[in-house]
């Protein structure tokens, strides 16, 4: 199937071609490979405040999101079922397609999260998981964006706001320093709703593999596979910390 890109959001920054998010992904690959060897004469950073501020301004960029994702949704009157992109210009149309935008940019800014484990040498935490999710995310909403800024995507973006409130509200108090971890008892519970996310976008895409829905089957399948593939490595991630870590 040959997907043509919507010409509301093919000259936006970012979307006009591949190249600048390619450019991105191999300067964040990079960074991954020789951020280490760069950080291993030199001392930790704490980086307290500029962490602080940052999960602050990515709790606010996530509730933006997820009011703008849920509110438009709602006044266009989306369907969880079977919703196609509104390729016309109609106010509704781009303000969903504007927040799709937002939440493509906002992964941009997430490889941040990266930078911050380097230089705070947590080289551990840098794990295939966590490089893996921050990387494709990048080209899943890039192509997302490009030809399709709008219909089921919304619901992806929508529930990945909302959990990422959670998860940047934890990162923001853990970032508080180690008298915050008594009051972190709840990150066994925030692994569990990002593995929710995965079942329910799963279940989402696949719905409409079966039924007559005007949304690319190719789109479907591609998030049904990758959210196969994060529910796997995240499932991975939960035994081996909270299962095998308090055997």
């Amino acid at each position: 199937v040959l997907f043509l890109p919507d010409p509301r959001t093919d000259p936006w920054p970012l979307v006009y071609s591949p190249a600048p998010v390619t450019l991105v992904f191999s300067s964040y690959l990079l960074l991954v490979a020789l951020g280490p060897r760069c950080m291993r004469q030199r001392r930790r950073l704490q980086l307290r405040a500029p962490l602080l501020a940052y999960n602050l301004a990515m709790v606010a960029l996530s509730s933006y999101m997820f009011y703008e994702f849920l509110v438009t949704s709602v006044l266009a009157n989306y369907s969880y079922l079977c919703q196609p992109v509104d390729y016309n210009r109609s106010e509704l149309g781009m303000r969903m397609a504007r927040v799709c935008w937002w939440f493509f940019f906002s992964k941009v800014i997430e490889l941040l999260d990266t930078v911050f484990l380097i230089l705070r040498k947590k080289e551990e935490q840098v794990t295939f998981l966590h490089v893996y999710h921050h990387s494709s995310m990048l080209f899943n909403w890039w192509s997302g964006v490009k030809y399709v800024p709008g219909g089921q995507a919304f619901f992806i973006g929508m529930l990945n706001s909302f959990v990422h409130i959670f998860m940047y509200g934890y990162y923001a108090l853990a970032s508080l320093g180690p008298r915050m971890r008594r009051h972190l008892w709840w990150k066994r519970y925030l692994t569990i709703l990002q593995l929710c996310q995965f079942v329910a976008v799963a279940a989402h895409s696949s719905y409409n593999l079966f039924t007559e829905c005007p949304f690319p089957d190719g789109f479907n399948i591609a998030v049904f596979l990758y959210s196969l593939s994060l529910l796997a490595l995240f499932l991975h991630f939960y035994y081996g910390t909270y299962v095998r870590g308090k055997q």
